[in-house]
């Protein structure tokens, strides 16, 4: 089993063509400036939430706060009074109950792609989803990750993947640290096993204030030397907590900044 934020059926923007995006919730990072910092922590059952909800769709049963898909507005006031970075609108998926969500709009799309919270949390349920969509429906399959899992000692799951997307937050270590909580080797040694399996679609880095962008996408764009896409995204408040207010502030960077940061990733 394996503990799932949310199901888009289709999307556009995770990867070639038309996509069923699967976000696995938990993750093994706490980025100061992450927009959906609810799928980090899986819920601790308090039930703070449950009287936040204008509709009764949350409610408590032995001790398990209970989430009613259908009563759910979306309002996001259970996300917006929760301290665990975590939210109680997940629901728990065997492989075989989430290939039938797939297969459903199989005729509407080329692929799926997982993500999170952080997908690769749940390595040996991948395997076996991957494998099972693959062979029964053809489909191709991404992974969205942000690399701290040392993927070489997982040949399984990128054997059975068609190609990763990898976000690179910082190069230099001690700023990895200070934004995340964790170092940085093991994504750094993910970012050059998959260019030389070619095994990479994508690589992301968030601009964002008070990082040393600069050098983050100079180096960045070296090691990857035009062999994958090298995506910058713009970092942005929405969702982001106080603490990360705090350090990145309300306004990202301009247009004109971007295009100066863009020109960094062009490599001769």
């Amino acid at each position: 089993m394996a503990l799932v934020n949310k199901i888009i059926p289709f999307s556009c923007i995770d990867g070639p063509g038309n996509r069923t995006a699967i976000f696995f919730q938990g993750c093994n990072l706490k980025c100061t400036y992450c927009h959906n910092p609810e799928t980090i922590n899986k819920c601790l059952n308090c039930g703070k939430c449950v009287s936040t909800c204008p509709v009764k769709a949350l409610s408590i049963k032995d001790n398990k706060v209970l989430w009613d898909d259908k009563k759910c507005v979306e309002c996001d006031n259970c996300i917006k009074a929760c301290n665990h970075l975590s939210t109680p609108k997940t629901k728990d998926y065997s492989v075989d109950d989430l290939f039938e969500e797939i297969k459903k709009i199989r005729p509407f799309i080329q692929g799926i792609t997982v993500s999170g919270g952080e997908c690769t949390l749940n390595a040996d349920f991948l395997v076996d989803l991957f494998t099972k969509v693959k062979e029964e429906l053809n489909l191709t399959c991404f992974v969205d990750t942000n690399g701290t899992i040392d993927l070489s000692k997982r040949e399984d799951l990128v054997n059975v993947t068609d190609k990763f997307m990898l976000d690179v937050k910082c190069i230099d270590n001690e700023e990895h640290l200070k934004i995340t909580g964790l170092n940085n080797h093991t994504i750094l040694k993910n970012l050059k096993y998959l260019l030389e399996k070619d095994k990479l679609y994508e690589v992301r880095t968030v601009v964002a204030p008070n990082l040393n962008n600069e050098h983050t996408i100079k180096e960045v764009a070296k090691i990857i030397d035009n062999k994958c896409k090298y995506k910058l995204n713009a970092y942005r408040k929405y969702g982001v907590r106080e603490e990360g207010l705090k350090l990145h502030g309300e306004v990202g960077p301009s247009e004109e900044e971007m295009k100066i940061y863009l020109e960094y990733t062009k490599t001769k």
